[in-house]
């Protein structure tokens, strides 16, 4: 228990640093992701054509290329294209995105396809009747929404970006190739420095175990407010 040990004997303190990076990266990149999928939900259900042809190849595209690739476009790609413009203002040296940033962008890329679908589903849940009998009370757009459609929107999505969540989070994994000092990065590095690779792995897996654990009680006690005072079947 030595090798896991706080201190600078021990990997205890690399881990938790890789630990909360890991938490860091998901919760911005779910946050930034839920941003995407509503408007993108939206832009789906509009009735502009054009909008909803942009926002059904988002999804088509996104979740049929591996999330690995996207890391890839948008660290590699997104390098060369900085540098391009740099030249242009006589810059000739590498430039390089931060690595937090391509991996929250990356994360939030993927997950908003999937959140897409899920606020989408959610938006086509709601009983049609409840919207109409608002505005037959004269509701105003903006209460209609805040007082009928979010409320219920909400309930009927939880579930599923509670799915979307655990996502994000095993998809911090993939961003250890862009060098940032997450859980399986410091993993890898733990076990090579210490020839010792069942046990950092085993406890990557143990601490992502945690994590979704967590996340699944967290999501499961929003699950049970949101449905408050919902008559169950």
């Amino acid at each position: 228990m030595e090798l896991l040990s706080f201190g600078d004997r021990g990997w205890g303190d690399e881990l938790a640093r890789a630990t909360a990076m890991t938490v860091a990266v998901a919760s911005c990149a779910f946050l930034l992701g839920l941003v995407f999928g509503a408007l993108g939900s939206f832009a789906k259900l509009s009735r502009n054509r054009l909008v909803a042809a942009i926002a059904d190849a988002y999804t088509t595209v996104i979740r049929g290329i591996p999330e690995l690739l996207v890391i890839y476009l948008l660290f590699f790609g997104g390098s060369g294209a900085l540098m391009f413009f740099a030249r242009m203002f006589g810059h000739t040296g590498y430039v390089e995105i931060n690595a937090f940033a391509t991996g929250v962008c990356a994360i939030a890329i993927v997950n908003g396809a999937y959140s897409l679908e899920v606020i989408r589903g959610a938006v086509l849940a709601v009983p049609r009747g409840q919207i109409e009998a608002a505005k037959a009370f004269g509701m105003s757009p903006v209460t209609l929404f805040r007082r009928v459609l979010a409320p219920q929107v909400l309930r009927f999505a939880l579930p599923g970006l509670g799915n979307v969540w655990q996502l994000a989070l095993k998809e911090t994994a993939l961003i250890s190739v862009t060098g940032l000092v997450e859980i399986m990065r410091q993993a890898t590095v733990g076990a090579g420095s210490t020839k010792q690779p069942f046990t950092f792995y085993a406890v990557a897996a143990i601490l992502y175990l945690l994590l979704t654990t967590i996340s699944g009680h967290g999501f499961a006690r929003a699950e049970r407010w949101a449905n408050r005072g919902v008559r169950s079947a």
